[in-house]
């Protein structure tokens, strides 16, 4: 894992790969717990049964699901320990190309896009790609935008 302890250090890393996190497991437990947090219990998420009929041949995950394991996937590969707040400013895209089917595993890869400066700091660009093990094409493809305050 990297860690960047100055800005300085953040921007000499502008447009560089960080590396891959260890895979994880999608299960059906996490998903379901996932469409309770979020309210969404689409048949395609949560009904093994209807599933199994369905375009997919059995669950799938949340987009969301696969995006909100970022922190997570991300905190594997590199890590902020730079002085004043980190801030999560948005995504400027994402895609969703590939479904999760559940018992598959996925992991994250990171690079650094832009290091800007903004009024506020720092403002990096880590775009992550979310891949599906054995499968070619990604699950999740974002531009993740962070602030990082002096």
């Amino acid at each position: 894992m990297r860690t960047f302890t100055s800005l300085d250090e953040v921007t000499a890393a502008a447009n560089s790969e960080l590396g891959s996190s260890d895979w994880f497991e999608i299960d059906q437990e996490r998903v379901n717990t996932f469409a309770d947090a979020t309210l969404d219990h689409q048949w395609i998420h949560v009904d093994t049964e209807a599933a199994a009929a369905g375009p997919f041949g059995q669950t799938i995950a949340h987009g969301f699901l696969t995006l909100s394991l970022l922190p997570h996937l991300g905190g594997q590969i590199f890590a902020f320990d730079t002085p004043g707040a980190k801030l999560n400013y948005g995504l400027d895209k994402l895609r969703f190309p590939s479904p999760v089917p559940v018992g598959s595993r996925v992991r994250a890869h990171a690079s650094f896009g832009e290091v800007k400066d903004v009024p506020a700091g720092k403002q990096v660009t880590i775009v992550y790609t979310v891949e599906i093990e054995g499968q070619p094409k990604p699950a999740c493809v974002a531009s993740h935008l962070v602030l990082l305050l002096p």
